[in-house]
């Protein structure tokens, strides 16, 4: 075996459907440290306009667990909840730390990763791309996709509302 394979290096732990907390928590009464990145998504109920929050994983089936392969690999292919630790030519594939330090840097006090600014209700914004280009306006709203943003248009005195695809928006500067 390869000498790396004899030190704690992170890799892919592909679990059972739905199974990401519980393969988390029992990789966790193994003593092996592990990384469950997961989202906050925001829901509106189409029918009340209520609001509600779910928690998702951010790689469905998938999380990150450091071993050492040499020692742990059958230990951890067994785990409850795991249904195998993803591996190519019948070796697990390491994840380099990097990568592991990108994601946990994107992890909030909550313990939720964050992908992309947070837009608040009258945040100055401005359309990066398409034909509204450099038009400005106040956000208002996320719609019930949180893709289509609300924004109201201040651009040459003009009032109006425009939904845009949240992609195309940044927080304005200044």
């Amino acid at each position: 075996m390869h000498e790396a394979n004899h030190l704690p290096q992170w890799y892919v732990v592909h679990t059972n459907p739905k199974q990401e907390d519980r393969a988390d928590s029992n990789l966790r009464c193994w003593g092996v440290e592990t990384l469950h990145p997961k989202l906050k998504t925001r829901r509106v109920n189409e029918f009340t306009g209520a609001v509600s929050y779910l928690t998702k994983p951010l790689f469905p089936r998938y999380i990150f667990a450091r071993f050492n392969a040499h020692k742990q690999l059958a230990k951890i292919s067994f785990t409850r909840g795991v249904h195998h630790v993803v591996s190519f030519g019948g070796q697990p594939t390491s994840v380099e730390d990097e990568i592991i330090q990108i994601i946990s840097a994107r992890i909030d006090e909550n313990g939720f990763v964050r992908l992309g600014e947070e837009l608040k209700q009258g945040d100055k914004v401005v359309i990066k791309a398409g034909p509204l280009r450099d038009f400005e306006g106040v956000f208002e709203r996320e719609l019930n996709d949180s893709e289509r943003i609300s924004v109201m248009l201040t651009t040459i005195n003009y009032q109006g509302r425009v939904v845009v695809s949240r992609d195309l928006l940044e927080r304005a500067s200044g």
